[in-house]
């Protein structure tokens, strides 16, 4: 036979016995079942068992899991890191809120707070609409913020 030939029948020769040879990574359990129902595993089938023995291939390529890759956050933490975020977002946009309101409580601007009343006995403050208005939208954004703060702190 030439030369030439040799390489490719001993390849094809090696392709054949391993396709034909037992795969090395299976693995082979024995389950053993005695009288009483008790079970036990085993390597090798015992001799002499008196009860119930089942063949378990294992293939340990099957039996595998993905876990998260180190560093990446799971979907529990990235839950939480989303919750703690809005909570705080809802808290800024509540102290922002509140802040507005107290402004334009303690800086009224010119002509929106009349005094009405005498000086002596009893004066009294007296809000024009304008400002009235402006009043009651901040201190709704403010039960708004508020609300959407408490809803934040329960998801």
């Amino acid at each position: 036979m030439p030369t030439k030939y040799i390489a490719p029948i001993c390849a094809v020769i090696a392709l054949g016995l391993a396709a034909i040879a037992p795969d090395a990574a299976a693995q082979t359990l024995y389950k053993l079942i005695d009288k009483n129902g008790k079970v036990t595993y085993a390597e090798k089938p015992p001799k002499d068992f008196d009860g119930k023995v089942i063949r378990l291939d294992i293939d340990p390529n099957a039996n595998t899991a993905t876990l998260p890759k180190p560093g990446a956050p799971s979907a529990e933490s990235s839950r939480r890191t989303d919750s703690s975020d809005r909570v705080k977002a809802a808290q800024e946009r509540l102290d922002a809120a509140r802040k507005a309101y107290q402004q334009a409580l303690d800086n009224p601007g010119e002509g929106e707070v009349t005094i009405m009343g005498n000086k002596g006995g009893g004066t009294r403050p007296v809000f024009s609409d304008t400002y009235a208005s402006r009043l009651a939208g901040l201190e709704q954004a403010v039960k708004e913020a508020e609300d959407e703060l408490k809803r934040a702190e329960r998801s």
